[in-house]
């Protein structure tokens, strides 16, 4: 008996993953309790560090002034959505329907403006504390200044991406004046590297999978002492940057009314890839909301990673291709056959399970979120809708007046019309 045969004898549900059927994964460790390698206060410290620099992010980006720099995303609650929604399943989604839209966070319009841009920060702040002058009593938006220009030009941010965290850390950095170089898989969409290029950032473009170009960008990084390499496999500050969004959901709650506690379930649906930012949005929630806000991660049939890595409790150690999964989707912002060294760590007690999804259904419910709500997100941004119904139905807790259902739109008001016509086209054709 092989690995991957054993592995299907000891955990039925690999074999589901093989075949590509989607699968609803309850994890057997959710709420158990456990040591954590982060707490709260490092989210704490992650938000002073953002309220820091907002003076510099005010000046910088000016589509922030109305938010006095501050980096986030509105939380919108989705009536006509949810009737559509209804009306095409046969058990009813009783509570109430929201969606948490990254997708039109500044700078990088997706999720990963959130531990993207603040591993830059961070990394900015250190050169400019030890290279020049700055002090945490300062005003940051001294660091757009031409001095400080000079400073940072002799340093250099490097990252590889399929996209998403691409456009947030090279637009960050450049602005900075980093020399900034980004590694992109052969999934990348041309619109983004275009977008890239105009900000100065240089693109290096590699024919093969994601998981492959992280090690080639990281030992290129390796090479020169004053490049700072952002590790979507496994940076402690991308994830602390992705847990802030606790914090300012909490805020949205108490604005909006939504109560939280055994009574009042709140259920959030994260699209997964390498898994990093999903885990550091439900550290977030899960440290400064609670625990009864319960998150559930949403993959495509060819690459769940995380469920995977979680599933049999290897982690990063097995990939998707390892089971004989081609590792192809339409979700190219999930299409990472390998998951985050941290991500199934840190949530083997913290996340609630997971969900697979064939690709048709997440054009089927970009068309329909454009068609009722008038909202744009690219397809992998809509994989959330698809885990709704086996939630409800798997967990009938879930599905009461009570509750609430947050659909974390990770990414897509910066698609160009052309790719989001094409996109709702083949929703529609679904519908």
């Amino acid at each position: 008996m092989d690995n991957t045969q054993a592995l299907a004898v000891k955990y039925p549900q690999v074999k589901d993953l093989m075949n590509e059927t989607p699968i609803f994964w309850k994890n057997p460790d959710y709420g158990q309790s456990a040591k954590l390698p982060f707490s709260k206060e490092d989210i704490l410290d992650a938000v002073a560090r953002w309220d820091r620099f907002a003076p510099f992010i005010e000046a910088a980006f000016p589509e922030t002034k109305k938010m006095h720099g501050v980096i986030e995303s509105p939380l919108i609650k989705l009536d006509q959505m949810k009737k559509a929604w209804n009306d095409e399943h046969e058990t009813p989604l009783a509570g109430s329907l929201y969606l948490k839209a990254d997708s039109e966070l500044p700078i990088s319009g997706s999720i990963k403006s959130r531990g993207g841009i603040y591993e830059v920060l961070k990394f900015a702040e250190h050169v400019a504390m030890t290279k020049g002058t700055l002090k945490q009593t300062d005003n940051y938006a001294i660091l757009k200044s031409p001095e400080y220009k000079q400073v940072f030009a002799q340093y250099g941010v490097m990252v590889a991406s399929t996209g998403n965290l691409a456009l947030s850390v090279g637009i960050a950095a450049s602005t900075f004046g980093f020399k900034t170089t980004v590694y992109m898989s052969r999934d990348a969409k041309e619109w983004k590297k275009a977008k890239l290029r105009a900000n100065g950032v240089d693109v290096v473009e590699l024919d093969t999978d994601f998981s492959s170009v992280i090690p080639q960008a990281r030992q290129a990084a390796a090479e020169d002492p004053n490049v700072h390499f952002i590790d979507d496999e496994g940076s402690s500050d991308l994830f602390i940057g992705y847990a802030v969004a606790g914090v300012r959901l909490k805020q949205q709650f108490d604005k909006q009314g939504i109560k939280v506690d055994r009574n009042h379930p709140v259920i959030v649906y994260l699209p997964a890839g390498v898994g990093g930012s999903p885990s550091g949005v439900t550290f977030g929630l899960k440290m400064i909301i609670g625990p009864y806000i319960h998150a559930i991660f949403c993959e495509p049939t060819h690459v769940p990673s995380v469920t995977l890595g979680m599933m049999t409790k290897l982690n990063n150690e097995i990939s998707v291709f390892d089971i004989g999964l081609d590792g192809k989707t339409a979700a190219d912002g999930l299409a990472v056959g390998r998951p985050s060294r941290i991500a199934g760590k840190v949530m083997r007690t913290l996340l609630f399970g997971s969900v697979t999804f064939q690709d048709p259904t997440i054009y089927k419910y970009e068309a329909q979120l454009m068609d009722t709500e008038n909202i744009t997100v690219e397809p992998s941004a809509a994989a959330g809708f698809t885990a709704i119904d086996r939630a409800i139905t798997e967990v009938p807790a879930f599905n009461t007046a009570n509750a609430t259902h947050i659909v974390w739109a990770t990414g897509g008001s910066m698609m160009p019309e052309s790719e989001r016509r094409v996109d709702h086209d083949k929703g529609e054709a679904l519908l």
